[in-house]
């Protein structure tokens, strides 16, 4: 049985969350810190939401961790990112595995060094048999990359024009083999758009946008949240039943 044959949770509770981490360098000037401190709080929070997620029957979690635009950050900035991906990788994936926690990693790994390959590789490696609950982490990733790929790989596929529907791409994005495309989307720290991450999957997924600091994003933050989508009338751009409708004003 694959992942996306999973039996999936009661509809009230999203399958597959999507995050887009913000607000840690706020965080940190907020406190008088460099920002590498924010990223570091970060990575704790993530650990807390990773669990909270589980708890609440969410199979997949993907978190947007460093975009492809993210390279046009200062250099030291950009460093203390990838020397955190390790220590992170070194501090917290004993108790990730222990948790049940399947780690996968996605995006373009052809511009990272080989010592953050090769702990991406233990990371998945270490915990691939894990069924709790599914993190992707979206490194160097980014969704017009994300459709770019898809595309060529349907052309070296050698898909004729019209074998190259929206199936095919789907089938050929970055989570296509162990996720279904995210049902809520939340985006922390007080911005209100989604910034190049999951474009494709996310064309009808819930959204949420909070205020809240991707530090301080806790079991609070993420009931709220969880209840927001759970209000949701998803139609998947048909129209509600009428006997639903009915049943609901009764």
């Amino acid at each position: 049985m694959t992942d996306r044959d999973r039996v999936p949770p009661p509809p009230q509770v999203p399958r597959h969350v999507a995050i887009v981490m913000d607000g840690n360098g706020r965080w940190a000037r907020s406190r008088f810190m460099p920002r590498f401190f924010g990223h570091k709080a970060g990575v704790d929070a993530l650990v807390r939401a990773v669990n909270t997620f589980a708890d609440r029957g969410v199979q997949v979690l993907s978190v947007f961790a460093f975009s492809s635009e993210n390279w046009k950050r200062p250099d030291e900035e950009v460093s203390g990112l990838m020397s955190l991906v390790l220590v992170a990788v070194s501090k917290y994936l004993t108790k990730l595995a222990r948790d049940g926690v399947r780690i996968r990693i996605v995006g373009d790994r052809t511009a990272v060094s080989d010592k953050l390959r090769q702990a991406w590789e233990q990371a998945e490696g270490q915990t691939a048999h894990n069924t709790r609950i599914t993190l992707a982490v979206a490194f160097n990733y980014g969704g017009r990359w994300d459709i770019v790929q898809a595309a060529r790989r349907c052309v070296e596929d050698g898909l004729a024009p019209e074998q190259v529907t929206e199936a095919a791409l789907s089938q050929r994005m970055a989570l296509a083999s162990f996720a279904p495309d995210p049902d809520l989307f939340i985006r922390t720290g007080g911005e209100m758009r989604i910034s190049n991450f999951l474009l494709w999957q996310s064309a009808y997924a819930e959204f949420v946008f909070t205020d809240c600091l991707w530090p301080d994003f806790g079991e609070r933050e993420i009931d709220a949240a969880l209840a927001a989508y759970a209000r949701r009338d998803r139609r998947f751009g048909g129209i509600r039943p009428p006997e639903l409708a009915l049943a609901e004003r009764v």
